[in-house]
């Protein structure tokens, strides 16, 4: 594993520049003296094929004697009983969809590895924020398929109150901050988070989740640039997935990939096979130790594949051949690979596939059956959460509201609401 080394082109000066003073002199004369000049005039193109760490192979063997990551055996056996949990929530939750049942799902198929391996080299003080294909990072932190079902239900237990969409899961007790749809919003507030871990003299990291297409966005630049700056320990984990919903990486940019930008904002970077658990988690924990010794960003890019339809409102096969998915799928699942290293340690057998398979359908059936039956967060629940007070407006609205609801009570369906004055908020119990 080669994790890029951080190279500044000029060095970090600060102080007053504006006061011709000694500081402003000795500011000019740095920034002069960390140029170099030429007189030969040479437009380059900087060609870049950063290498792909890995541990094993596709068909799940280890390629070199003696690397077989830093994961100790119970905790690879467990980072592969959680991306089989994700895998059968995925087919469960997407079918309920599909039978109406709840509204939305996004499938996790093909990163699983990506997702619980990174998740497992974490430590539960670290700050993270996803975008909204992570849910196995949520599942690795304690948040369990009852929490799931309540959100995509958006019931009484949900931690939402049932104002996000599904699949829009957050947790302060797992330290996991609330997926906001639009891409890119949450990466420069891990900057933000990981400056002010470093202020407070706290020995954690932030982390950021997101795919290639949020690379595109302006948020992504930024968020690397004030990160870098403010020598802030922050993880930004790229999951390049070959795809922004139908847009192929191909029409997304020109250069290699997302981790060749490192260096342009004097950052460290590696590249890693995101189908392998062994390299994934091995490459998330070294740059942790890295960010926090150096206080320091790293970039990470996760190369996998998004074997699923980007959302059940998607339908994949419109841009990209059943022939391509298939593929990957066959011959680079993170699963397999998993299973089948596991099998040549002698840990892992077909009996022990199909008990715990069989367990977490059951599992899974039986919170949505619970989740489906609760009530809805009480509709005064609408105008909390925004402000400390409640202003004039809200509770002008609210009033409103109310007064319609209580004059044509006949023509809602109140009584799937819970009562106020039963409501638990449980986001802090």
């Amino acid at each position: 594993m080669r994790i890029l080394v951080a190279r500044r082109c000029q060095p970090n000066i600060r102080g007053p520049t504006a006061v011709i003073n000694a500081n402003a002199r000795r500011y000019v004369s740095d920034l002069r003296a960390s140029r170099s000049y030429t007189n030969e005039l040479e437009i380059k193109r900087e060609e870049s094929n950063i290498p792909c760490y890995r541990v094993l192979d596709e068909q799940g063997r280890i390629i070199k004697d003696g690397n077989e990551g830093k994961a100790p055996l119970e905790l690879k056996k467990e980072m592969y009983k959680c991306m089989s949990k994700l895998t059968v929530m995925d087919k469960i939750f997407y079918d309920a969809q599909r039978q109406g049942r709840i509204s939305f799902h996004m499938q996790h198929t093909g990163e699983q590895a990506a997702l619980i391996a990174s998740a497992a080299a974490l430590d539960m003080g670290d700050v993270v924020y996803t975008q909204y294909r992570e849910a196995g990072v949520y599942m690795w932190r304690g948040f369990d398929l009852q929490q799931m079902a309540h959100q995509c239900y958006g019931n009484i237990y949900d931690y939402g109150k049932g104002r996000q969409m599904p699949i829009h899961y957050g947790s302060r007790a797992s330290n996991v901050h609330t997926v906001s749809s639009p891409l890119g919003t949450q990466i420069p507030h891990a900057s933000g988070a990981a400056y002010a871990l470093k202020m407070e003299g706290k020995p954690n990291v932030s982390m950021a989740y997101f795919g290639d297409g949020a690379a595109s966005e302006g948020d992504f630049h930024a968020a690397l640039n004030f990160a870098a700056t403010l020598k802030a320990p922050a993880l930004f984990f790229c999951r390049n997935n070959g795809y922004a919903i139908s847009t192929p990486t191909s029409e997304q940019y020109i250069g290699d990939g997302i981790v060749c930008r490192a260096p342009g904002y004097g950052m460290h970077g590696v590249r890693v096979d995101g189908n392998d658990f062994l390299a994934v988690h091995e490459v998330v924990s070294e740059a942790r130790s890295l960010a926090l010794a150096e206080n320091a960003p790293v970039l990470i890019e996760a190369m996998t594949y998004r074997v699923g339809h980007h959302s059940t409102s998607d339908d994949s096969t419109a841009y990209r051949s059943k022939e391509e998915m298939d593929d990957w799928a066959q011959n680079d699942d993170p699963l397999t690979r998993a299973r089948v290293h596991l099998e040549m340690l002698g840990e892992w057998d077909s009996d022990q596939e199909a008990e715990m398979l069989t367990a977490y359908r059951k599992e899974c059936i039986k919170c949505l059956q619970k989740a489906v039956g609760q009530k809805m967060p009480p509709i005064e629940q609408l105008f909390t959460d925004v402000y400390d007070d409640v202003p004039w407006h809200l509770e002008e609205q609210q009033a409103n509201l109310m007064g319609h609801l209580d004059k044509y009570s006949t023509e809602y369906k109140l009584d799937e609401y819970a009562n106020p004055d039963d409501y638990t908020d449980w986001r802090y119990q």
